[in-house]
């Protein structure tokens, strides 16, 4: 895998150069504990984006039988965007929440050396008629991911994004990469990104901190560990009614006065599903040099290009 493979595509060769190689062949997710309304699944190594998604409909189904399902995930892997999962327990009328850890990125607080994750977290709700209300955020100023598109694009990063590995201030994305991401919020988001891999690394027996192996790294097993949560609205009150309230939630958010400049307000979530419509309609566009990475490893594979 060549450095200048994102990481939409770089969890998914490196997976593949790991079974190349017999480092971790992915088998399916196992489950390993069944005790009602909790499960432990182990993902054996296998991709993320498929062992996040079979834990969200564990814990749909158990949140079904007991009003709750909570499911603890243990050697998984980068799984991408968050809230794709936690909008599945929202569409089933429940309300999901999906936490994970993630290879180091931030230093501790008052430390100059990179050891906690951006463990990023995401909550989803239903919400009526209009598009469910999603959370989708990393426990650092930015998404690691957004570097890594600021390198392909060859564009600079803002300031406040991160740290060079002299622990200097950087808008340069290579540096931040191999510097630190700043916390979100200071010591706030440091001590939540500590909480989330509790959950996620501790918690599910998985990796933690430094043991966790990002998508990035050509060698290694990931250890991610996720938490996935469903609660089931029926078991709190009438869906019909939890509909009712927070589509008028929505609509007193819109009806608040704006600021100056502003043309509209979002309720969390609006923004996505909004985007999603239109990349739907219009098609997504992809650099052209993810584009390329992803058609080198096709031709290796036999696999058709994409076209640009």
């Amino acid at each position: 895998m060549g450095p200048s493979v994102p990481w939409g595509n770089a969890n998914l060769l490196v997976r593949q150069t790991n079974a190349e190689r017999g480092n971790g062949y992915p088998f399916p997710p196992e489950l390993v504990t069944d005790a009602g309304a909790v499960a432990v699944i182990d993902g054996n190594n296998g991709i993320g984006q498929i062992v996040a998604k079979h834990a969200m409909e564990e814990a749909i189904q158990r949140a079904k039988r007991h009003g709750i399902g909570a499911v603890a995930v243990r050697n998984s892997g980068h799984f991408g965007t968050a809230m794709f999962f936690t909008r599945m327990a929202a569409r089933a009328g429940c309300i999901g929440f999906l936490f994970t850890n993630a290879s180091p990125a931030m230093a501790p607080w008052g430390a100059k050396e990179k050891r906690v994750g951006t463990n990023p977290w995401s909550i989803a709700a239903p919400a009526g008629r209009y598009h469910p209300m999603m959370l989708d955020i990393a426990n650092t100023a930015v998404a690691r991911g957004k570097l890594y598109v600021a390198r392909q694009q060859g564009k600079q990063i803002p300031d406040g994004w991160a740290l060079g590995p002299d622990g200097s201030p950087t808008n340069d994305p290579l540096k931040g990469i191999a510097g630190t991401i700043l916390p979100l919020a200071g010591h706030k988001g440091y001590a939540i990104a500590t909480m989330v891999d509790v959950l996620s690394g501790v918690l599910s027996g998985s990796g933690f901190l430094s043991e966790v192996v990002g998508p990035y790294e050509p060698e290694g097993k990931s250890g991610v560990g996720h938490f996935a949560i469903a609660l089931h609205i029926e078991a709190f009150r009438s869906i019909t009614k939890f509909n009712q309230d927070i589509e008028e939630l929505i609509e007193k958010i819109w009806e608040t006065p704006k600021a100056p400049d502003t043309e509209k307000i979002y309720y969390p979530g609006e923004l996505e599903a909004l985007n999603e419509a239109h990349l739907k309609q219009h098609g997504v566009k992809i650099p052209v040099k993810t584009l390329n990475g992803l058609n080198a490893e096709a031709k290796k594979l036999g696999i058709p290009a994409l076209n640009s």
